[in-house]
């Protein structure tokens, strides 16, 4: 079916530089031309001959598809099967050079496709901004399309006005691969839609029905993102639905052992691209994050690229770490692949027969995607930053990554480590059940990375992943927040056990509280009250959502939230704090 001519996105800003700033967007067409218009002239016609004009250059997404699952208007495209549809998708950048910081300056992009101009809006961008600049960040995560997310983008702006960026810690969507969850759910609570002001999400409350918006930020303010569970597709297919492809994830070794026989039996290789051939197989056949790196220019590293990295902007010096694993439910049972258990089919096969039927099936328990540990690569990556001048000498030191390192919530357990198979046994060797367990003392992030991070001289560890607000601070003064009660809660477990989690410690953590030792902080300001009248060192519910600001004036970090069963009330603002100077820090150890 043709589609209309349109913008699938407004355009977003990404990668400042001191003079420069990459404009993106998004269309359903290759078109004949696409560029980036800029200047007082777009504003101000009588300076229209100052305007300079840029080519974008143009890339289509390759793995974008739809499924039965999506929300999707009929024009769109029209799925007559269960199988995934390819969803052509191209994406425009240019770069605008000759920039001066401080200093904002109007654009807009346009595309051409058949003679016909398609044309943006009015935005504004600028560069980098420079040491000293005051600045307000907005600190978020875990979209995922939830239903309080258009209402709490939208009080943002209302509140606290113009934020200069975005720091977003990790689960932007559900299904990465699902186009339709960036750009154009017709439940109007996509990604970007919500995040430039084009929603429409209708949130009943109480009787009462209120449309949000969103906000107008990302066309105005660089975005800088992690990647979360959420950002990391299962094995490919071209048969099975996109959701039962997220779910379908297997370690990258797994996938590495099984290429020899899968390779020789399923798909020639080309001996001249061996190399590159086998990657690009065990990438199908384990996980890939090919969707979130192609919708976004961020910064790199030579070891992890896009995944993880570190930049400088204003006055801070933001460490984006990949520190995320796949989310399996927690209860167990013979045919639950999940957090602590393997399916096993009963019988009176053999142990090896047994793993030969059912190893396609496993899901090999709630295994990390990238190595953090340390000794890795990504570790010796952070040494070598945290040694930095330009780690050192910033004014604020921030850390974002999606998993938790402290947290009331559900998912910071089991502990952040490599599962550990346990296969039960009969007698005669027939295997019973292939259990998982998480030992606490090798949680990664507590043992190798926090310590680190301590002895850097950090101020603000930032993270999501558990649907909560709640804060920590170490006894040497490093501040943890998650601030991810943006769209919806799955719970806060400060004096109730968390559900079904196993009794074995060594495979869970613990269960009730903060497993990983440092007590929640009470907001400062205006805590929320339980039943009995105590304050609550949190902030988990599905009417109140949550939004933070720092502000690197004079280095809070500002937490408010808006009740959304009362459209009409103010949002408050609820908790404070100062990240304080730290000292020259001393450089980080080397393993």
């Amino acid at each position: 079916m043709a589609v209309t001519p349109r913008l699938l996105t407004d355009p977003f800003l990404q990668l400042p530089t001191p003079t420069s700033i990459r404009v993106v967007w998004f269309t359903e067409f290759p078109g004949s031309q696409h560029f980036v218009t800029y200047g007082p002239g777009l504003t101000t016609p009588a300076e229209k001959s100052r305007d300079r004009t840029v080519m974008a250059t143009s890339s289509q997404l390759s793995r974008t598809r739809e499924d039965q699952k999506s929300h999707l208007n009929s024009q769109v495209v029209d799925l007559i099967n269960a199988r995934p549809e390819e969803r052509q998708i191209w994406r425009h950048e240019a770069i605008v050079n000759n920039l001066t910081p401080g200093v904002r300056v109007p654009y807009q992009v346009t595309s051409v496709q058949d003679g016909q101009v398609i044309t943006s809006r009015v935005f504004s961008l600028m560069p980098q901004p420079t040491p000293q600049t005051a600045l307000k960040i907005l600190l978020t995560s875990d979209h995922q399309l939830k239903p309080l997310v258009s209402a709490n983008l939208q009080k943002v702006v209302e509140t606290v006005g113009a934020v200069d960026a975005v720091f977003f810690a990790g689960d932007l969507v559900n299904i990465p691969d699902r186009a339709s969850e960036w750009f154009d759910d017709n439940r109007s609570g996509a990604f970007f839609p919500a995040l430039q002001g084009r929603a429409a999400y209708k949130l009943e409350k109480q009787g009462q029905e209120t449309i949000y918006r969103g906000a107008e930020i990302i066309q105005h303010a660089p975005l800088f993102t992690t990647i979360g569970n959420h950002e990391v597709m299962g094995r490919f297919s071209i048969e099975n639905s996109l959701s039962s492809q997220f779910d379908d994830a297997v370690p990258r070794a797994i996938a590495s052992a099984r290429y020899p026989e899968q390779a020789q039996s399923n798909q020639p290789v080309d001996d001249s691209t061996g190399s590159t051939a086998r990657a690009a197989w065990i990438k199908d056949h384990s996980f890939n994050t090919d969707t979130y790196e192609e919708i976004f220019t961020l910064p790199t590293s030579e070891t992890g690229g896009k995944t993880y990295y570190a930049v400088t902007f204003g006055d801070i010096r933001l460490v984006v770490l990949y520190a995320t694993s796949i989310w399996r439910v927690p209860e167990t049972g013979p045919e639950i692949r999940g957090k602590y258990s393997d399916p096993v089919p009963q019988g009176s096969q053999q142990a090896k027969e047994l793993s030969q039927l059912n190893q396609e099936r496993w899901g090999y328990g709630q295994h990390i995607f990238e190595p953090i540990a340390q000794g890795s690569k990504q570790y010796q990556w952070l040494q070598q930053e945290l040694n930095s001048p330009e780690f050192q000498q910033a004014k604020y030191k921030v850390v974002m990554l999606h998993h938790p390192p402290h947290s009331l919530g559900g998912n910071v357990v089991p502990p952040y480590t490599d599962p550990v198979t346990v296969s039960d046994r009969t007698a005669d060797g027939t295997i019973q059940a292939v259990r998982y367990e998480y030992p606490q003392e090798n949680n990664y992030l507590i043992r190798d990375v926090m310590p680190l991070l301590e002895a850097a001289g950090v101020q603000l560890v930032f993270y999501g992943h558990c649907h909560l607000w709640n804060r920590f601070v170490s006894p040497s003064g490093m501040h943890f927040l998650e601030t991810s009660n943006v769209g919806n809660s799955y719970g806060a477990y400060l004096e109730q056990p968390r559900p079904a989690v196993p009794s074995s410690d060594s495979a869970t953590g613990t269960a009730i509280g903060n497993p990983n030792g440092l007590a929640p902080v009470v907001p400062t300001i205006a805590p929320l009250k339980d039943e009995n009248g105590r304050s609550l060192p949190y902030l988990s519910s599905n009417d109140l959502t949550a939004f933070s600001i720092f502000n690197t004036a004079d280095g809070t970090v500002s937490s408010y939230y808006f009740d959304t069963c009362q459209p009409q009330s103010s949002v408050i603002k609820f908790d404070e704090f100062q990240l304080l100077q730290t000292p020259p820090t001393k450089p980080a150890t080397q393993s």
